[in-house]
């Protein structure tokens, strides 16, 4: 059967579904990936030292192992496996009335939310750029996005593990697939990361504090390979502006005090989202406003 035949609303159907699947894989690297980076720099950190090893439960913890496929998903509290009938995407959760099986300890909706939102954004990405292959190159760039914003949301953490292979992505997709040059999108990567870089070192040299975080620069550097250094403006000011009306917004509520850190990789992600989707627009929109077209 050929699916090129078959309706778009059927296609749309088929790509969210797919979403899901990736959502519940998604899931998992958001869980998993930080507890993986900190044993991995534990064990390098013990091997620098040349400490001792001890036969603790908890060192047998440690050394077990863990990566995205092993151990098997289980519950927090009681340390059931979570059977395949329970690991479906959001219909498990419903079914299950967002409790463990076993001892009905409240799972988190953000599980279920982040397989929506995988759903939501191939489904985006389609409607956007169609059934084409830049559609599933930047359905790649924004499920990055979304595992990137959930860590560093948990953690105040941008991995290389996922910054570095992006902005490869980004300027491999440039060659190609995707309609930026490569021209653009090797001095998109290279902006990105210096202004950030730049920006970073200003303000600890007039402060004495960090205010930013390196990931920060290498994310802002994937997003220039990807969309160009022509929109790299637009994106930090997006970015800028909601990370400001969301700081201000938590100490308004006192859900958090002033000076404590926000992560910036969700605003920058957010930035990059909506550069990517409207834009061209937005610039069109301010040249016209400007009076200079």
């Amino acid at each position: 059967m050929d699916v090129t035949q078959l309706p778009a609303s059927w296609l749309y159907i088929f790509a969210a579904l797919f979403g899901l699947v990736f959502g519940s894989f998604f899931n998992v690297v958001i869980a998993r990936l930080p507890v993986m980076m900190q044993r991995a720099w534990q064990r390098e950190v013990a091997a620098a030292s040349q400490a001792p090893a001890t036969k603790t439960k908890a060192s047998h913890a440690d050394t077990a192992p863990f990566n995205l496929a092993t151990p098997r998903s289980q519950c927090p509290q009681c340390k059931q496996p979570v059977a395949a009938r329970d690991n479906i995407p959001v219909l498990s959760y419903i079914l299950l009335r967002g409790r463990c099986r076993h001892c009905s300890t409240r799972i988190s909706v953000r599980y279920p939310a982040v397989e929506l939102l995988s759903a939501g954004l191939i489904v985006l990405s389609l409607t956007v750029f169609g059934f084409s292959a830049e559609a599933l190159a930047y359905t790649v760039l924004l499920w990055f996005l979304l595992v990137l914003s959930m860590i560093d949301l948990d953690h105040m953490l941008l991995p290389d593990q996922l910054t570095l292979p992006l902005m490869w992505l980004g300027l491999l997709g440039s060659i190609s697939v995707l309609p930026v040059s490569p021209t653009d999108a090797i001095i998109g990567a290279v902006v990105g990361y210096a202004f950030l870089w730049s920006l970073f070192w200003l303000f600890k040299l007039l402060t004495g504090k960090e205010g930013l975080g390196y990931g920060d620069f290498k994310l802002l550097a994937a997003l220039g390979a990807w969309l160009g250094w022509q929109l790299l403006p637009m994106v930090v000011l997006l970015a800028s502006l909601a990370g400001a009306l969301v700081g201000i917004g938590l100490i308004v509520t006192k859900r958090k005090a002033q000076g404590t850190p926000l992560p910036f990789g969700p605003f920058l992600a957010m930035g990059g989202v909506a550069a990517l989707l409207v834009g061209d627009n937005l610039y069109h929109w301010y040249w016209q406003w400007a009076g200079l077209v």
